[in-house]
């Protein structure tokens, strides 16, 4: 009898602490709902160049440039020292919005603020969304490969020169037409970066052209951008997704 007196008990006792251990976790349990509601300012500093007859047209095709390494701070200035920037300040006429933005000093080019920025640009401007280019330089070709791979059915096509990417992305961007350029002697970025990317293109069927210029270093792209035919090729190209479905 005091041995089934005992075993009531003791199961009453556990009984009864696992009930308040029950009603301790419901009380104040170890993971309680929370949500995140915070609002991130992104600022940017950039150029916007508009074709002269800008008013003539319903819509136009936007070229987005991203600078180098040497070109990041506070100075618009310094944007026009390579690449589109350059050759507008030289007088050149271009068939684009051209958007130059710059980089904040000790940072990189990251794709979200980026894409913040297109999204301004098509709200203020009469842009063709279905024709918008990407390219850039150094630093600016990394950030080319990275924002495509961002927002991959968001382009009509990109130009990365003397830059590099992750060939393990290639699949998301293989639809997107690409032209690629690097010097043959680069000793700042490595010219098997660019090959990497545009050989994972390949691979994947991707629509790529590869430029090189075997004698040039580091600058291959004062001779890119002084290819006529570069601007040609970029506004015969229009924004696909998925490999064609729009």
């Amino acid at each position: 009898m005091r041995t089934i007196y005992r075993s009531a008990v003791l199961g009453m006792i556990v009984g009864l602490s696992a009930l308040s251990a029950n009603q301790a976790l419901a009380v104040d349990p170890q993971q309680k709902p929370a949500e995140l509601n915070r609002t991130i300012k992104v600022t940017m500093k950039y150029l916007i160049y508009l074709p002269k007859d800008y008013d003539q047209k319903e819509s136009w095709p936007v070229m987005l440039f991203l600078h180098g390494a040497g070109e990041r701070g506070d100075n618009l200035d310094i944007v026009k020292k390579h690449g589109p920037p350059k050759l507008i300040d030289g007088d050149k006429q271009f068939p684009f919005i051209v958007v130059s933005p710059q980089c904040p000093n000790g940072q990189n080019w990251e794709p979200f603020k980026l894409s913040l920025l297109i999204d301004e640009i098509t709200e203020k401007y009469k842009v063709d969304q279905d024709r918008i280019y990407v390219t850039g330089l150094s630093m600016g070709g990394y950030g080319t490969w990275a924002l495509a791979a961002h927002s991959p059915n968001r382009f009509a096509a990109i130009v990365p020169i003397c830059g590099g990417g992750d060939p393990s992305r290639a699949k998301k961007i293989a639809h997107i037409p690409t032209w690629v350029f690097h010097g043959g002697k680069d000793p700042t970025v490595p010219f098997a970066n660019s090959q990497k990317m545009v050989e994972a293109l390949e691979k994947n069927g991707g629509n790529v052209k590869f430029t090189i210029y075997p004698e040039a270093g580091h600058d291959s792209w004062t001779e890119a951008y002084n290819t006529p035919n570069l601007y040609e090729w970029l506004l015969h190209q229009k924004r696909t997704v998925d490999g064609g479905k729009k």
